[in-house]
């Protein structure tokens, strides 16, 4: 184990990979994130019940393709949150995203819970202050 980990460290091909990696979603977060943020309704979590947008959609097939393709988007933001959580970029608010988009029981609570975290909420009411838009309301 210690040998394959100090082969993975002298791998300098496999270095700058990650290194790169790491740079590519550092400047995707700061260009993104903060757009997504900026495009969240003022009163998303004033509400006591979300609405689903798909409901007013006619066919099923279209439907199960935003469905499946929204929920496979928000997995990878929170992965990626994750992620950013040990590497150079905005962890707490791709997180957010993330939950944001991928659906299961009890989101909603967890989302309201989520942003009510001070530095969270210090952060969103920031960005959105910096583009121009109301502060989020709780």
């Amino acid at each position: 184990m210690v040998d394959t980990l100090k082969a993975l460290w002298n791998n300098d091909t496999l270095l700058l990979y990650m290194g790169l990696f790491s740079l590519f979603f550092f400047l995707v977060t700061l260009i993104v994130i903060p757009w997504l943020i900026l495009q969240i309704p003022e009163d998303y979590f004033h509400e006591d019940k979300r609405h689903s947008l798909l409901g007013s959609m006619q066919h099923p097939v279209i439907q199960a393709v935003i469905l499946v393709s929204k929920n496979l988007l928000g997995v990878f933001f929170l992965l990626l949150g994750i992620l950013l959580l040990v590497l150079p970029g905005q962890g707490l608010l791709t997180i957010l995203l993330g939950i944001i988009l991928i659906d299961f029981p009890g989101k909603y609570r967890l989302q309201r819970w989520f942003v009510r975290q001070e530095s969270v909420l210090r952060s969103v009411n920031w960005l959105r202050k910096k583009g121009k838009r109301p502060p989020i309301q709780l």
